[in-house]
């Protein structure tokens, strides 16, 4: 499933963090046009990247390359579980498939939320029991139905009739859960519309599974991913109560809410605190179902493994289009293309480091390819030092999540991007 990963040890020490590798100068943070001068040192202490990921990098491997220190995912898989007691923790693992990531989160004690019948492979092979998987996706063919039915699987989601049909028909006797629609408002990555159905047929689809020989056990819903409004949990959780209700008139007993996954990382700014979400999510969960509340799933993804994660770029290419333009275009080894499809519409907005301490100026950011889609920002009001040459590196900070699993197998020839987990 990860060819492209490898674990280091760390065998290079260093006396300080936060400094070039090759000149010992400072590095520095950059990001969008409302903070165009250089962050103050205070500043930049918070954004440091951790000692491991600091000594790696000054070891100065090729890049492009993604490396993780997996210190940090077993940190915040705690927090996690500190700040959600009752909840059962189902890591997607679509956001950083990376063997060495899942094997860490089994030995933890997570289960997982798989969307294919490699995910489902890739879990068994570092020993994770299939009663440990969820298999979350509504789109499945019926092929992987019955494959990961005959490993062991026995939780389904689905949002539609056909998909229910065919899980009653390759999967007979497992339990599910129907997938309800969410606005994504709020979040920077919505996951509306594709996804879920309305309550009313949610309803008519439970009524349908005891008739086809499946087990209802609850209901789904994710409300988007880098959702920054603890309070978007609100209005799902009072639907799924409400149907929880309705469904126990009609002899079916729902014993699970999955609420998913979509805790935020800080890109571009600060975002509230996991234990923030916690609460809010635990009064709505009071105020929907009152002293009697169902099981709890959650399928967290990016805000378990992004912070863990920096991608090492080199910078290809400065220019301009013309003589009197203000505006710079700096092309990176790695765009859209190379596991940055996260910056599409500028959705996802990284924040770069940089050893260049001269004055910011306007750019362009974009990929190496031979596609004028593979542009990173042009809106979005990014600025880099006036000294940034060809051959310096920049790193793309929070990028452990949705990168490496989005890379083409070889677009233009440009090998995937490369995971190295410390």
């Amino acid at each position: 499933m990860s060819p492209m990963t490898e674990t280091i040890q760390e065998t290079n020490p260093v006396s300080a963090l936060g400094f070039c590798s090759a000149t010992g100068a400072p590095l520095r943070l950059y990001r969008q046009a409302t903070m165009t001068e250089t962050m103050e040192h205070s500043r930049f202490d918070q954004r440091r990247l951790t000692e491991k990921l600091e000594r790696f990098l000054l070891t100065r491997p090729e890049p492009p390359f993604l490396a993780v220190d997996l210190d940090v995912i077993q940190a915040k898989y705690r927090e996690l579980c500190q700040s959600f007691p009752t909840a059962s923790i189902y890591y997607a693992v679509k956001a950083n498939p990376a063997t060495e990531v899942v094997a860490l989160l089994a030995a933890a004690g997570s289960s997982f939320d798989i969307a294919s019948p490699s995910e489902l492979d890739l879990c068994v092979k570092v020993g994770v029991h299939p009663a440990r998987l969820s298999y979350g996706n509504t789109i499945k063919k019926a092929a992987d139905i019955e494959y990961a039915f005959r490993r062991g699987v026995r939780r389904f989601a689905f949002d539609s009739e056909a998909e229910l049909r065919k899980l009653g028909q390759y999967a007979r006797g497992a339990a599910v859960m129907c997938r309800l629609q969410t606005t994504g408002e709020n979040a920077d990555w919505p996951l509306s519309r594709k996804f879920g159905c309305d309550l009313e047929m949610a309803a008519e689809l439970l009524l349908m599974t005891g008739d086809l020989g499946l087990r209802a056990m609850g209901l789904a819903f994710h409300v988007g991913s880098q959702q920054t409004d603890p309070t978007q949990w609100r209005k799902p959780l009072r639907e799924t109560a409400e149907l929880f209700r309705k469904l126990a008139r009609h002899g079916i007993a729902l014993d699970t809410v999955n609420i998913g996954g979509g805790f935020p990382v800080p890109y571009e700014g600060n975002v509230p605190p996991i234990r923030q979400f916690a609460s809010t999510i635990a009064e709505a969960m009071d105020d929907a179902f009152g002293a009697s509340p169902p099981k709890l799933m959650l399928e967290p993804g990016r805000s378990l493994v992004a912070e863990a994660g920096v991608i090492q770029s080199e910078v290809v290419l400065v220019s301009r289009k013309s003589r009197s333009d203000q505006t710079r275009w700096v092309y990176l080894d790695v765009g859209k293309f190379g596991g940055l499809a996260e910056t599409l519409d500028e959705s996802i907005k990284y924040r770069l480091r940089t050893t260049r301490t001269g004055v910011p100026g306007p750019v362009v950011l974009a990929g190496p390819t031979c596609d004028s889609a593979d542009i990173l920002y042009e809106k979005a009001g990014y600025h880099l030092p006036l000294d940034l040459e060809c051959g310096d590196r920049i790193e793309i900070l929070n990028t452990g999540a949705y990168t490496s699993s989005y890379a083409s197998v070889g677009f233009n020839g440009f090998a995937p991007l490369r995971t190295v987990c410390l």
